[in-house]
């Protein structure tokens, strides 16, 4: 029987959804955790899929794990927890080609691309999503420049290094951005408060009462 679990890397803990694969089943628990967790203890910090192969009858299990999904990867390499919930506005990270390089390195075997270059361009997108900048750019932009070639010396020579001074020129470039982000949702924030603070002010003026009908004249 196989049990397909998703669990922090190294740091597998007991809880409902686990129990309720793993109980019925009359296995050890704390004995699958501590394997687990030495089995994925090199993807600490990153979202893991890991396979149970388990004998039913003799309790016996065995461990596979797979390479973390590309968000994740992408995730490590930029040094972010999460990926942005307004991509096209907000962006959380800048990093270079050589990280998306090795990002599609690890996850080739595992994809439906045949080679690297279709690899790097798939990563790419994920980069779109999670609101992470390549090369100083928008990862839309760099999608059609690994499609016209701009990239083709670093996937062939499988480039994953980047060096310091790259690495200086991407984050000060993401601070700039930064500041203009932040200021941005200081804006927004602003702006929200007063349009509460409109609305809160209407809800609580009285309602001036109707006047009065006057009464009808008897004189003919």
């Amino acid at each position: 029987m196989k049990v397909g679990l998703l669990v922090e890397g190294g740091s597998m803990a007991p809880g409902p959804a686990l129990a309720q694969k793993i109980g019925p089943l009359g296995l050890n628990m704390g004995q699958i955790i501590s394997k687990v967790n030495d089995a994925t203890k090199d993807f600490k910090g990153m979202k893991v899929p890991v396979e149970l192969d388990i004998d039913t009858k003799t309790k016996e299990f065995t461990i596979s794990v797979s390479s973390p999904p590309v968000s994740e990867l992408l995730k490590k390499e930029a040094g972010v927890e999460k990926g942005s919930g307004r991509h096209k506005q907000i962006k959380v990270a800048n990093i270079s080609i050589e990280q998306v390089i090795s990002v599609a390195k690890t996850k080739l075997p595992t994809m439906l691309e045949n080679d690297l270059k279709a690899a790097v361009k798939s990563v790419v997108g994920s980069c779109v999503s999670l609101g992470i900048l390549i090369e100083n750019k928008y990862a839309v932009e760099v999608a059609q420049e690994v499609t016209e070639g701009k990239y083709d010396k670093e996937i062939k020579s499988e480039s994953t290094e980047t060096f310091e001074e790259k690495k200086k020129e991407l984050n000060t470039h993401f601070s700039q951005l930064t500041k203009k982000q932040d200021l941005l949702l200081q804006q927004e924030k602003a702006q929200e408060e007063a349009k509460e603070a409109k609305e809160t002010k209407a809800a609580a003026k009285p309602i001036a009462p109707a006047p009065a009908k006057k009464a009808a004249s008897t004189k003919k």
